[in-house]
Order: C-alpha cells, then sequence, then structure tokens
C-alpha cells in the first residue's frame, strides 16, 4: 500500500486513532493483570493461607516464584507506558510492535513451553472474570 495514501504503513509518527487505541489496550490490559491477580491471589490463599495486606501482595508478586508467571504482562505495561511517556512521538512501528506483542502474548496455550500462557489458560478456564477482562482487551487489539 502507498504510505502517502496510507500514513500508518509509514514509519512516522502514529496518528491519534493508533495512540488511542495503545492506550485502550493498555487499560485493558492493566484490567486484566488485576483479575489475573486476584484470581491468583485466592489460589495462593487456599494453599498458603491469608495474605495479610497489600505490601505483603506486593512483596510476593514481586519476589515469590507463584506470581512469577504475570510478570511478562505486568512487563509489556510497563514497555507501553515507557512508550507513550517518551519525549519523541511513539512510531508506527513502535506501536504496531507493542500491539502485536501483546495479541501474541494473550494467546492462552493447554500444553505449550511458555509460561505465561499456560498459567492464562488455566486462569482462563477458572475465571469467569478473567474470561471477560480477557475479551475487552481481545476486542481493542483487532479495532
Amino acid at each position: 500500500m502507498d504510505p502517502i495514501k496510507n500514513p500508518q504503513s509509514a514509519d512516522g509518527p502514529a496518528n491519534e486513532t493508533m495512540l488511542t487505541q495503545l492506550r485502550g489496550v493498555r487499560r485493558g490490559l492493566l484490567h486484566l493483570h488485576k483479575t489475573l491477580l486476584d484470581a491468583e491471589r485466592v489460589r495462593y490463599e487456599r494453599v498458603n493461607g491469608r495474605i495479610e495486606g497489600g505490601g505483603v501482595l506486593l512483596q510476593l508478586v514481586i519476589h515469590d516464584p507463584w506470581f512469577g508467571w504475570l510478570r511478562p504482562l505486568s512487563e509489556l505495561v510497563v514497555q507501553i507506558d515507557e512508550r507513550l511517556d517518551a519525549e519523541e512521538p511513539t512510531r508506527v512501528s513502535d506501536a504496531k510492535a507493542l500491539l502485536d506483542q501483546a495479541s501474541a502474548l494473550l494467546r492462552p496455550s493447554e500444553g505449550g513451553d511458555d509460561v505465561f500462557q499456560e498459567n492464562y489458560h488455566a486462569a482462563l478456564q477458572q475465571s469467569p472474570d478473567v474470561v471477560i477482562a480477557h475479551r475487552e482487551v481481545t476486542v481493542l487489539l483487532h479495532v
């Protein structure tokens, strides 16, 4: 396609539509992360007992391997934040790469080699809230 007729195919600054999509996906990923974290907290507490307070939960999320599978999602949100907050404009290629990365990450896999996708598959099977949050993000990704 001709970059002059379709400026989003060139690697110039992303237009407002693409930036709005990226911001929406970021919000959706944050909601999905919180939903997964809530579901994972319930699973953790069934095995290990009640987590007392947000500070303890934060330390567990950062340091305990139980929650480690959520880190790729956290890291993606940070990457989007960094790109959107950078002084230079977000380029089309950067925005597309982040959206593609989100699409690839949110592909659950029952028996795959990817720890995130395997745990994500299990969470989707166990929590209707995770299914709803997943759907919200995937709709934003395919606008």
